[in-house]
C-alpha cells in the first residue's frame, strides 16, 4: 500500500482513492486515473483502514464506523487528510495528499495583494470555493506569511490539522478537533482565552460558530476561515442566511463591519496540461462595500465594485483574472470561457481587449488604464494602500 500511495504523491497526485472491488485511483491534474490492475477485496480494505486509524480504541470501534475523519503519515511518504466512509456495507479511503512544506503565496503564485491582506489587525478573512479548489494551501499561505513577517500568537482549529507551522517568528498553536478540543464553536470560544492575535478556522459550518467568529473579528482579532460558496456575493448572502430571520439585519451590520477580505478560487488546467491554474476572485471590504454587505437590495452590486477597484485595491473578478490567464497563456480560451460567471459576456470582453491592444499604443494602453475612475467616496480598509495594478497570477 505504501508503495502504490509514494509512487501517486510522485506522479503530483491531489487525492487517492482507495475502493473494496476497485483499483487504486489517484487525482492527477484534477483527472482520476487507475494506478494498480488489482482490484480491491473488502477485506483488503478494511486492512488498509485499520492502519490509517490512529486511536487504538477507535480501531476496536471499526465494524461501526461510518464516517471517520483523521491524518496520516508516513516518513518518506508524506502526509495525508483522511476519510473512511461505508460504501455498499465495505470500506471506503479518500486521502488528500498535505505537503510538508507549507506553502507561501509566491510559490503558490498568488497575487501579491494577499501579503497586504496577511498584514490586517483584525477582521474576518474567507477563503471560499468548492472542494478541492485549494482553499487549504491559500489559508495555509496567508497563516505562513503571518508567521514570516510579524510577531503574534497565531490558534489555528482544524478536522484534522493539516499544514504543520513552525514557530517562526510566531508562536503557533495547532489543534485538532476531536483531538485537543470538542468541536468548532467550543474550541473557537476557548481561544478567545488563550491570548491569540490570529485564529484560524477549518471550516465556518453553522450560526454558532459564525457568531463566536464575528465576536472574535469585533474583539480585535483577525479570524481566517473558509466557506463552499462560489464567490463574495454568494458569501455575503450565505452567511446572513445561516441566522435566524429575526436576526439576519443585526447579521448583516456585524458582517459589513467585521469582514476584511473574500478570497474565492477555482482550479483550471493549464495550458500545458502539467497540474492546474488557480482562478481568484478577490474582494477588499472597502467603506463602499461594507454600505452594500449593510443593504439587502445592493449585495447584488457587488461584484461591479470588485471589477472597478482592481487598480486601486488590488481587487478582481473572476472573469478579470481568466482574461489574465488567457493573455499569459496560462489556461486555453475554451477552459476559461466555460469557468467565466457569464461565458457570453467573458468571449465579448475578452474579443474587445484583444481588439483594443492591436489597434492602441503602449501609451494609449496605460492612460486609459489610469483614466478608470475607481468607486467613489471608498477608502482603503486598515492597512491597505493605492498602487496594487499589476498584482495578478504571471
Amino acid at each position: 500500500m505504501e508503495n502504490i500511495i509514494k509512487a501517486a504523491v510522485e506522479r503530483g497526485a491531489s487525492d487517492l482513492h482507495i475502493k473494496a472491488g476497485d483499483v487504486f485511483r489517484a487525482r492527477i491534474d484534477g483527472k482520476l486515473q487507475p494506478l494498480t490492475k488489482q482490484r480491491l477485496t473488502p477485506e483488503q480494505t478494511k486492512a488498509i483502514a485499520l492502519k490509517l486509524i490512529p486511536s487504538e480504541e477507535d480501531r476496536k470501534l471499526i465494524d461501526k464506523i461510518r464516517d471517520y475523519d483523521c491524518s496520516w503519515g508516513a516518513p518518506g511518504i508524506g502526509r495525508f487528510r483522511v476519510n473512511i466512509l461505508r460504501q455498499r456495507s465495505s470500506f471506503m479511503i479518500v486521502m488528500r495528499v498535505i505537503p510538508f512544506e507549507v506553502p507561501s503565496i509566491e510559490k503558490l503564485r498568488l497575487p501579491r495583494v494577499l501579503e497586504k491582506v496577511a498584514e490586517s489587525e483584525r477582521g474576518m478573512i474567507l477563503v471560499t470555493g468548492v472542494t478541492g479548489s485549494g482553499k487549504s494551501s491559500t489559508m495555509a499561505a496567508i497563516v505562513n506569511q503571518i508567521n514570516a513577517t510579524m510577531n503574534k500568537h497565531i490558534v489555528t482549529l482544524e478536522n484534522p490539522i493539516e499544514f504543520l507551522h513552525r514557530d517562526v517568528n510566531c508562536s503557533v498553536t495547532q489543534r485538532e478537533i476531536g483531538v485537543d478540543t470538542d468541536t468548532f464553536a467550543s474550541g473557537l470560544r476557548a481561544a478567545l482565552r488563550q491570548d491569540p492575535d490570529v485564529v484560524l478556522i477549518g471550516e465556518l459550518r453553522d450560526a454558532e460558530t459564525i457568531d463566536t467568529a464575528m465576536k472574535a473579528a469585533e474583539t480585535g482579532h483577525l479570524l481566517i476561515s473558509t466557506l463552499h460558496t462560489p464567490d463574495a456575493t454568494t458569501t455575503v448572502a450565505r452567511i446572513v442566511a445561516m441566522f435566524p430571520a429575526e436576526e439576519q439585519e443585526i447579521a448583516r451590520i456585524r458582517l459589513a463591519d467585521s469582514l476584511q477580505a473574500v478570497i474565492s478560487q477555482r482550479l483550471l488546467p493549464r495550458a500545458d496540461g502539467k497540474g492546474r491554474a488557480a482562478a481568484l476572485e478577490i474582494m477588499i471590504v472597502t467603506s463602499t462595500i461594507r454600505d452594500l454587505i449593510r443593504d439587502r437590495n445592493r449585495v447584488g452590486e457587488i461584484r461591479d465594485y470588485i471589477a472597478e477597484g482592481k487598480d486601486q485595491y488590488g481587487m478582481q473578478t473572476f472573469d478579470q483574472c481568466l482574461m489574465d490567464l488567457v493573455e499569459a497563456g496560462d489556461v486555453t480560451f475554451e477552459v476559461a470561457r466555460a469557468a467565466a460567471s457569464n461565458p457570453s459576456d467573458f468571449e465579448l470582453q475578452l474579443k474587445t481587449l484583444r481588439r483594443r491592444s492591436r489597434t492602441a499604443s503602449p501609451k494609449e494602453v496605460a492612460a486609459a488604464v489610469k483614466a478608470v475612475p475607481a468607486p467613489s467616496g471608498d477608502e482603503p480598509p486598515s492597512g491597505f494602500t493605492g498602487g496594487m495594478s499589476g498584482l495578478m497570477p504571471q
